[in-house]
């Protein structure tokens, strides 16, 4: 701690007097907040004793000998005991083991749900027999066509040309009334050149009028469908299914097949199976494709190649579940 000389606030008189009240050049120094009084001899001198001589000279310095050796005693008496420092071993502070911690657990491979097969039978296609007529899409006669500045179905270059040029939604179809197929397998091959979202295509089987058909209605996002389409009001027979097999935009080229044989329908893209439905409303009847905008972008996909083939396969019978019979018991008279 520094040690400031300084004149104790109640010894401050007149400003040009350097000494105290006792008249001495005695000084104060402040240790922390406490003022303590201290004689300074000049610096560089040492205090000054009168010469005496003979026994009171003795006498003298034997007075001060015997306060010197007193003064000694009291200041080793106010000193007190040595301290000597005594060395506290500290603990030995063991390392306290931690949890370590794993930031990126490692979880359970899920396990795959195996995949249900979709064929019916050994054979999805049986009993398919000889070709009953092929159309290369070549004569106008036999197809329904128009065009109109919204949509337009034409033949152009062996194929059928569906085309719609303004926002939708808005649809399209063509169909061959003769000659009428019940039981067969028909397929043919739909060119997407523009196509997008839900924006929809496929083929009209079993056609009774423009009204009343079943259709496999395909969309341009990977969905597939199966309608009976009666007095114009379309009832889904097997709602959207998303199928590995659809394209998911144009160009592309697809394949689509259909087997009917009696109340079953069997639905084929690319020759592989979709899925099967049972329906007793249309027998028979004539065949169509068409082609459907749900939004502003223009829609053409043209049909090509479009062969039947007839059918002879007897569907199983399903196997009759017994009944239980009821035999009357006897009632007892009161």
């Amino acid at each position: 701690m520094k040690l400031t000389n300084i004149t104790p606030p109640a010894l401050i008189g007149n400003s040009s007097n350097s000494k105290s009240r006792n008249g001495t050049g005695n000084s104060f120094r402040t240790i922390g907040h406490l003022t303590h009084f201290q004689t300074l001899p000049p610096y560089g001198h040492l205090p000054h004793f009168p010469q005496r001589t003979g026994a009171g000279q003795i006498q003298k310095w034997g007075r001060m000998a015997l306060l010197a050796g007193m003064f000694g005693l009291v200041l080793a008496g106010c000193a007190g005991p040595t301290l000597t420092p005594t060395m506290t071993p500290t603990a030995t502070v063991s390392a306290t083991p931690t949890a370590t911690v794993i930031w990126f657990p490692s979880t359970a491979t899920p396990t795959d749900l195996p995949v249900q097969p979709a064929t019916p039978t050994a054979d999805d296609r049986p009993g398919m027999g000889e070709l009953l007529f092929s159309d290369s899409f070549d004569d106008p006669a036999f197809w329904n066509t128009a065009s109109s500045a919204d949509a337009s179905a034409i033949l152009a270059n062996d194929r059928l040309v569906l085309s719609i040029t303004q926002p939708g939604p808005l649809l399209i179809a063509s169909r061959r009334d003769q000659p009428s197929a019940g039981d067969f397998y028909a397929e043919a091959t739909a060119n997407l050149s523009l196509c997008s979202g839900n924006d929809q295509y496929g083929m009209l089987f079993r056609v009774e009028s423009s009204a009343d058909f079943y259709r496999f209605d395909i969309t341009c996002n990977g969905q597939e469908r199966l309608d009976r389409v009666r007095a114009g009001v379309a009832y889904p027979l097997e709602n959207w299914l998303s199928s590995n097999d659809v394209p998911l935009a144009a160009p592309a080229q697809i394949k689509l097949g259909v087997w009917a044989v009696g109340q079953e329908i069997r639905l084929f893209l690319n020759d592989t199976y979709q899925f099967s439905m049972t329906d007793p409303v249309f027998s028979s009847g004539g065949f169509g494709f068409f082609a459907y905008a749900s939004g502003k972008s223009p829609v053409t996909i043209s049909f090509s190649d479009l062969s039947v083939y007839s059918v002879s396969y007897i569907l199983p019978t399903p196997s009759l579940v017994p009944s239980l019979t009821l035999h009357p018991t006897d009632t007892r008279q009161p």
